[in-house]
């Protein structure tokens, strides 16, 4: 920014063209009003997908919070690679449309030509912007689904070498609800008879073909009424079902409006009575998913990819989850959510990605140091190179639950911790209550 601008100019010196690069060079040190200025193959782009609206809106709801964080620890730059980059997030919302998640993606990459895609939340959102990723050679991360419907659901296979070079996913798979789940319903007496509802979709095909079995062979009877469609409005036959054989757990990965039709008629029709544990996935992550229901939410079981008492904290912010929490209830006015840190931990990753990387311009470099990455984000450990397949680092997910809030409490629930056997570093709060004890 030096050099013509700032040496005194003759008048006899002053042509036309150096008057033109004097003035363009002034112009240009206002708008960064005095602060140093990166190149234009300075700065690193990284696309950021998630589902801000629609059906499944409670996945993105505390993401403008999220990264605004980010960008505030990013304002000086990112170092990587012995150099100083500025980095631009570049958010996107799916509307909570697939179609529109791979047309974004493919926006992103061919237009705003990123260096690096993150996308968070869902099959509905992850496996599409993955897809053309894979297609396009643009490394890309995600976390938020089971690494079953991630990495079975896009065509890999059982036994073989991985298809995918370029996309890389963190976080629980089936296996991490089966343990969670055995050590949640064993913490109440019950039959062991468990009624599923599993939606014909990415995430219900592959807990269906992978946890059911899997569930009975731990010796719980599961009651199967069949794949259900998104957007079904009436569930008398599968509530008749229920009732019939007499199950006491109930277990669900819907869509937040399909629970709540369900579970409404499931009250109406005298099923509620007889469940003792309601435990639904997807749904139920989420207090605005439960207040939605009123009384009928009291003491529906969840679980936690990251809860506020996770003992991890953000690499990229440093902030821990109490401090995450807080900061999000004070900014919003609204109660925090297990998305938080979910999100933000794709972000601690995704940057440790590129800190990691030989050079952070080359694509192959960078989907290279994704694949070796070990690293601790506030959602805890992150490691590819012991996954139970490539391209898979396994993470936590622990049992939970929605309770009455204590008297003076700023909301009506509070999210507690009922169980830890993914993750016993994280604290248990409380002790399974019935669902209708």
């Amino acid at each position: 920014m030096t050099g013509n601008f700032n040496r005194p100019i003759s008048g006899a010196a002053l042509t036309r063209r150096r008057f033109m690069t004097a003035t363009a060079a002034g112009t240009a040190a206002l708008a960064f009003g005095g602060r140093s200025a990166f190149a234009a193959d300075d700065t690193l782009k990284v696309g950021f997908i998630s589902p801000r609206t629609g059906p499944l809106g409670g996945f993105g709801e505390t993401d403008g919070y999220v990264l605004e964080l980010a960008r505030k620890a990013l304002a000086g730059g990112l170092q990587a690679g012995g150099k100083t980059w500025k980095v631009e997030i570049l958010d996107r919302d799916t509307q909570s449309d697939p179609s529109r998640a791979g047309q974004l993606a493919k926006d992103l990459i061919n237009n705003q030509a990123v260096d690096l895609m993150l996308a968070v939340s869902t099959p509905e959102t992850i496996n599409p912007v993955a897809d053309a990723c894979e297609a396009a050679g643009v490394p890309c991360l995600s976390t938020v689904m089971p690494w079953e419907a991630w990495y079975f659901g896009r065509g890999a296979k059982p036994g073989a070498p991985s298809p995918f070079k370029w996309t890389y996913h963190f976080g629980f798979g089936v296996g991490e609800f089966l343990k969670t789940y055995i050590s949640q319903w064993n913490l109440i007496e019950t039959n062991k008879k468990v009624g599923v509802m599993y939606p014909n979709d990415a995430d219900g095909n592959a807990i269906r073909a992978n946890l059911a079995p899997a569930l009975a062979k731990a010796g719980f009877t599961i009651v199967d009424p069949g794949a259900y469609e998104t957007g079904t409005t009436d569930f008398s036959s599968q509530i008749a079902l229920f009732r019939q054989e007499g199950v006491e757990i109930f277990n669900s990965f819907p869509i937040p409006p399909d629970f709540a039709a369900f579970w409404r008629q499931a009250a109406q029709q005298g099923l509620t009575q007889q469940i003792k544990i309601c435990q639904v996935a997807k749904t139920g992550l989420f207090p605005s998913d439960i207040e939605a229901l009123g009384d009928l939410g009291m003491n529906v079981s969840s679980a936690a990819y990251w809860h506020k008492a996770f003992p991890y904290k953000s690499s990229l912010t440093g902030v821990s989850g109490n401090e995450l929490a807080d900061g999000y209830e004070a900014a919003s006015g609204k109660q925090w959510t297990q998305q938080l840190g979910a999100s933000l931990s794709l972000l601690d990753a995704g940057f440790d990605v590129l800190k990691a990387a030989s050079d952070v311009k080359s694509k192959a470099a960078v989907a290279k140091a994704m694949s070796t990455l070990k690293t601790t984000t506030i959602a805890g450990k992150v490691d590819f190179t012991s996954g139970p397949v490539a391209n898979v680092s396994p993470g936590p997910i622990i049992g939970t639950q929605w309770v009455k809030a204590p008297a003076g409490s700023k909301f009506a629930l509070d999210y507690v911790v009922t169980e830890h056997a993914t993750d016993p570093n994280v604290p248990v709060g409380a002790k399974l209550i019935a669902y209708n004890g």
